[in-house]
């Protein structure tokens, strides 16, 4: 891509002095590695909000109806002073084109799940989700999310910074006018890459593109991103890609003698094993794709879903 994709995230994430205690969080593989190829807009809830650094720390606690934010000595709420900002904020990220975000883990603001949630008694359960985050989910459900903690995880880092690359290129068509020719042509360029994640939402997809120039287009756009972002949000997995890899093969029926067939085969079985990573395979066919000028397969975003130098591919 021509230019950097636009990704909120808390602030601490990128070496900032924000958190409570006047330090960070710094994640270099978030700022160095993810950051050749993401702009980050960075967000710092409680600093926003106007408290200072240091400052004492927050937490959850359940409330009548939802929980509270306060103070842990003091006990002072800011729950209605957090929603307000949050409200705000989100509103104003509107503006700056985000294409996902990366929040902070644990964070009573800003942890999307599993962030401690205080009862009455003060033990705390890990069911809570910070105001900001969810306050932000909400405005913006489509949006690829994840905590930074999660990222280390390499399928779900996998998943997200796949996500993020297909909702950037979406976002690319509708700045450029979207028309029933430019939904179907998306649509074919993501058919395998759809497919890894989800059989029942790609079809259900190709149903709604077969309506483009029938349904109002303002209809088909919203419909097709839900739908998108949905089949994005569920994770791959081995029988997925191996039924990709397989509908791979099937397009060099008549170009692939018994030599080159068997390799593909076995290096697939490799990877239904988990002896090799997906890349291996992959590249073995991206070496087909350009051997026999596939036209078709060189178009699929399936074979090329984000930069090689990320590696995201590599894990068995």
């Amino acid at each position: 891509m021509s230019e950097k994709i636009r990704i909120g995230i808390s602030s601490c994430l990128l070496g900032n002095m924000v958190r409570y205690d006047g330090g960070h969080q710094l994640d270099r593989y978030l700022r160095d590695t993810l950051g050749a190829w993401f702009e980050y807009v960075p967000v710092c809830p409680e600093v926003e909000l106007g408290l200072p650094t240091p400052r004492e720390t927050l937490r959850l606690i359940e409330g009548d109806t939802d929980p509270r934010l306060v103070f842990s000595r003091s006990g002072e709420d800011i729950t209605e002073q957090m929603l307000s900002w949050s409200e705000k904020r989100v509103k104003a990220l509107e503006a700056e084109n985000l294409c996902g975000f990366i929040f902070k883990a644990k964070s009573p603001s800003s942890g999307m799940e599993r962030v401690k949630l205080y009862d009455r008694n003060g033990v705390p359960a890990k069911k809570g989700v910070g105001l900001f985050a969810r306050t932000f989910m909400h405005h913006f459900p489509q949006l690829p999310v994840e905590e930074d903690g999660r990222l280390h995880d390499p399928h779900l880092r996998e998943n997200f910074i796949e996500s993020v690359f297909v909702f950037k290129r979406w976002r690319d068509l509708q700045s450029r006018g979207l028309d029933a020719a430019g939904l179907v042509d998306f649509h074919a360029r993501h058919k395998l890459l759809l497919l890894s994640h989800s059989t029942e939402l790609y079809r259900e997809m190709g149903k709604l593109v077969a309506q483009a120039g029938k349904l109002p287009m303002e209809q088909l756009e919203n419909n097709y991103q839900s739908l998108l972002m949905k089949a994005m949000q569920l994770r791959s997995s081995v029988p997925k890609q191996i039924n990709v890899l397989q509908h791979l093969l099937g397009y060099f029926k008549k170009q692939l003698n018994a030599d080159e067939k068997q390799e593909a085969l076995e290096l697939i079985e490799h990877y239904r094993k988990g002896s090799v990573p997906l890349i291996v395979p992959i590249t073995l066919i991206n070496h087909y794709v350009r051997k026999y000028q596939q036209p078709y397969l060189n178009q699929q975003h399936y074979l090329d879903p984000h930069p090689i130098e990320l590696q995201l591919r590599n894990h068995a």
